[in-house]
């Protein structure tokens, strides 16, 4: 019963002193980054982007300073049931969830939209690494063990799939496969699923709906429609290269003052920010989240609970991969995809699930003495 008592001997004040303040430091850094982009994208006045995103950071940032004070015994226990509660969102989104833009990915909470496929970018990585932190080692390539986690992956991808949200189930299912190669999955498994996929893509391209094909020949080649699909990425790269060494200045980039760049408060944000601050500014961004990233796996390493480990290590290398795929989307390395740059985009619920990513982070920094049973 050991590993359900949420008790611990630290005080409050102890508790405070055990936060990783460079940690809590990058991420004041990114939100009042983000501010001023927004501040930037709304031209120059504290307009609705501005005010939303502003509120939305201080928010969940106190939330998520207030769930870091929870015992990482709470997060282990809720492992389970978090995953549960937002696979009932999910099917929820897919009966009942309100449609925009040709697709049904969110749940009015009056408050705010839900999209719970951002959620369960979290869930999965909570989900997994509790399954396996009772997997023995020598047990994990085990046929019954793949089995469970093929499942605990497969229905929130196919739910995500049908809202139709491709971009991101393939970064849920990106997170999911990173907890299980970090609790020993075999590489062979890796390399049996890379060449299958290769094998399947004529079958899997003929099932994607007609915008997202559309995608993929725009990513090929850009100019075949360029007022139309290939538009948003020719401008996107146009802006990036203006910025040049040392960007155009705060305010002054044309392409978002002149409207050619569509979506800079969301998926493009990056592209505005490069822009206006050019490439010393996007190194320096790039620095603020290379610091992030190695805090958060560092206290994955500290960590003598094997739950703590396998989350650290697999919401660090998720983030990674999700500022990896948005830049690479926005430069016209990858095809769009709808993948928001942590923290810095616009929007609630990717603003939710990274804090609640970070407050477990938080708590396992605060108990990284303690052992789950």
């Amino acid at each position: 019963m050991e590993h359900r008592s949420f008790s611990t001997n630290l005080s409050l004040f102890q508790k405070f002193l055990g936060f990783d303040f460079i940690l809590l430091f990058c991420v004041l850094l990114l939100g009042a980054i983000s501010c001023f982009s927004m501040y930037s994208t709304d031209g120059g006045e504290i307009l609705f982007h501005t005010k939303s995103h502003a509120y939305k950071f201080c928010i969940f940032f106190l939330m998520m300073v207030f769930l870091s004070l929870l015992n990482i015994r709470f997060w282990f226990f809720f492992g389970y049931i978090f995953y549960a509660i937002i696979l009932i969102f999910l099917i929820w989104v897919s009966l009942y969830g309100i449609k925009a833009s040709g697709s049904q990915r969110w749940i009015n909470l009056y408050f705010i939209n839900l999209q719970p496929s951002e959620l369960m970018k979290i869930a999965i990585i909570a989900c997994l690494s509790k399954y396996y932190h009772r997997v023995q080692i020598d047990k994990v390539n085990s046929f019954q063990n793949l089995l469970v986690a093929l499942v605990i992956i497969i229905l929130p991808v196919m739910l995500v799939i049908s809202q139709p949200d491709l971009g991101t189930s393939i970064l849920i299912a990106i997170s999911a496969l990173i907890v299980i190669w970090f609790a020993g999955l075999n590489i062979k498994f890796f390399l049996y699923s890379f060449f299958s996929l290769l094998i399947s893509l004529p079958f899997v391209i003929s099932f994607l709906k007609p915008y997202q094909k559309l995608r993929i020949l725009t990513f090929i080649n850009p100019d075949r429609d360029p007022l139309g699909a290939g538009y948003q990425i020719i401008q996107s790269k146009i802006a990036v290269g203006s910025g040049g060494l040392t960007g155009k200045g705060f305010l002054k980039g044309t392409q978002s003052y002149l409207e050619f760049l569509p979506e800079k408060h969301t998926d493009f944000i990056f592209t505005l920010f490069a822009e206006e601050f050019g490439f010393l500014g996007s190194i320096g961004l790039l620095v603020i989240y290379s610091v992030l990233i190695y805090r958060i796996i560092r206290i994955g390493m500290m960590s003598r609970s094997y739950f703590a480990k396998l989350f650290c290590f697999g919401y660090g290398s998720s983030i990674f991969f999700y500022i990896t795929v948005n830049m690479s989307m926005v430069l016209g390395l990858l095809p769009i995809v709808g993948s928001p740059l942590p923290i810095m985009s616009y929007g609630g619920s990717s603003m939710l699930s990274t804090m609640i990513g970070l407050s477990i982070v938080m708590s396992a920094k605060i108990n990284h003495k303690q052992l789950i049973a």
